[in-house]
């Protein structure tokens, strides 16, 4: 079976394959809100949340290398949250020489970036191994399931859909300028021109993405009207959750509950 690049659902016979992504979504969102809701510098709690995520990513098969290369892609967005550690506290740690000013690090406001910084981490951890181990339409079948609204639900699955569309488009492009990129045969000079050009080149195909998406979105929401679509992706009932995964739902959701109030405990 061909695997586009950006489905990351990678087929397997594991347990967690074979739970019924209702469950799956709802142990998932469940981890991340608990994650989310531990206080800062709770460390224990995290390295256990770490270590829970790290358990169900080994059982699911679909390896440690995998989830954590994925999961690190996210780490730059915490930067958003480093003036923190100059602006948070009373605990001076020390000064960062800028040459025009000094920033004063802050104790607290380090421990709070850390904290912010490990629980979007594992959270995002999860977060992959649900859509490693879940095909979208399943779990579309199961925001469904869980009474998300329908429309947010069908804003999620056609922005699904038009990320290949565009992710085709863009592999055309780049098939077409590497077609004109003529060589000189001199291995010191690389084909395709000079910096300039190429950044020229570059922002060219960004505007002809854009309009050519835009232009074959409405050509698919037209086919798609002209069969009916009228804003509800309609599917056949999903079966019923088996008992046993319910309990297993439930013992995840009774241990996320107990490590929430221990992290609690052990700050207060």
């Amino acid at each position: 079976m061909h695997v586009h690049f950006l489905d990351p659902y990678r087929e397997g016979n594991s347990p967690i394959h074979r739970l019924d992504p209702r469950v799956k979504l709802v142990a998932a969102l469940a981890y991340i809100v608990t994650t989310s809701l531990t206080p800062v510098g709770a460390w224990p709690v995290y390295v256990l949340l770490w270590a829970l995520v790290l358990s169900v990513t080994i059982v699911s098969e679909i390896g440690v290398g995998r989830v954590l290369k994925r999961s690190s892609l996210a780490l730059p967005f915490v930067l958003a949250a480093l003036p923190l550690v100059f602006t948070s506290g009373q605990t001076v740690l020390g000064t960062v020489p800028l040459g025009f000013a000094n920033l004063t690090v802050y104790g607290e406001g380090l421990e709070r970036f850390l904290s912010i910084a490990v629980r979007s981490w594992i959270s995002v951890q999860m977060a992959v191994v649900l859509a490693t181990t879940t095909p979208f339409p399943d779990l579309l079948m199961a925001m469904r399931g869980i009474r998300i609204p329908r429309l947010l639900v069908a804003v999620f699955g056609l922005m699904w859909r038009y990320l290949f569309v565009m992710a085709d488009e863009a592999v055309r492009l780049m098939r077409a300028r590497e077609s004109r990129s003529g060589s000189t045969g001199d291995p010191r000079r690389k084909a395709g021109g000079t910096l300039a050009w190429r950044a020229k080149v570059t922002g060219g195909m960004a505007g002809s993405l854009f309009l050519r998406s835009i232009e074959r979105g409405d050509r698919i929401y037209a086919a798609m009207a002209s069969r009916g679509y009228d804003g509800e992706v309609r599917g056949f009932h999903p079966p019923a959750v088996p008992a046993a995964q319910w309990g297993v739902l439930a013992g995840c959701l009774g241990l996320l509950a107990l490590l929430l109030a221990l992290s609690f405990v052990m700050v207060g």
